[in-house]
């Protein structure tokens, strides 16, 4: 018994290498405004719940890990688990790109708060964003999928040594450029109210130039650019869900 117990611990390590990674980076509860004690207890259970089913797909020969070995190992599962979490991660900051999108076109850019998901300044039009799409993550069960993904990641990305960096540099780059993608496509009202805005005020100051049309100008954008941001948050945030729900089920094969 005591020869198969070093087995176990380099087995349980090496799944709670990628899965305690996942967990950091995971949307919802991997903020910062989450206990780290939280975060780890929960990633260690989690991991004990997975162990069962994801000890067979290690490299096992007589109760010890073979193949490339153990630090190569250790090193692979966490770079799968930095770039999983990550991809999802890009998705979340999604919203921070339509925050500060939504701020500019609205002359709100100078109104930074501390993000409490991340931390740091950011737009108060994106952190409020981000909060409204980690509840809303939390509140439709998207975390469940995210769950599922974790598990099923080893399916995907089966643990046989350190990814390629190819593998990993254009998996990044799709996940910055569906992120970006998906601000974009989340500001888009406001990138169109924007130019329509402005071109009316360039209409307006060459028809009446003795008016002082930025006087004017600030607190309609605001006004007009706030009504427009109530009216339109429901379908820029099902735009939010429905994208990172089509992304983890893509991880989960469904």
């Amino acid at each position: 018994m005591n020869l198969l117990l070093p087995g176990i611990a380099a087995a349980y390590l090496l799944t709670f290498a990628r899965i305690g990674t996942m967990v950091m980076l995971m949307p919802g509860i991997g903020e910062q405004m989450v206990s780290p004690r939280l975060r780890l207890a929960f990633a260690l259970l989690l991991t004990l719940i997975l162990f069962p089913t994801v000890r067979p797909l290690l490299p096992m020969q007589g109760g010890a890990i073979a193949g490339p070995g153990l630090i190569a190992l250790l090193i692979g599962e966490l770079l799968v688990g930095l770039m999983l979490g990550l991809t999802v991660r890009m998705l979340l900051a999604a919203l921070q790109t339509g925050g500060m999108i939504i701020s500019q076109q609205l002359g709100l850019s100078y109104a930074m708060t501390v993000d409490p998901t991340q931390g740091g300044q950011q737009a108060a039009i994106g952190n409020f964003l981000t909060l409204l799409g980690v509840t809303l993550i939390m509140a439709s069960d998207l975390h469940h999928v995210a769950l599922d993904a974790i598990g099923r990641s080893y399916v995907l990305l089966p643990p046989d040594g350190v990814p390629g960096l190819g593998e990993a540099a254009s998996l990044a780059l799709k996940a910055v450029t569906r992120g970006f993608a998906l601000g974009v496509q989340i500001a888009a009202p406001f990138i169109a109210f924007g130019i329509l805005f402005n071109m009316g005020l360039g209409v307006l100051a060459r028809l009446m130039p003795q008016m002082q049309v930025f006087f004017v100008a600030v607190p309609a954008s605001v006004l007009i650019g706030m009504l427009v941001l109530f009216g339109s948050l429901g379908v820029m945030m099902g735009v939010f869900l429905d994208d990172i729900g089509r992304y983890l089920g893509d991880l989960t094969g469904r």
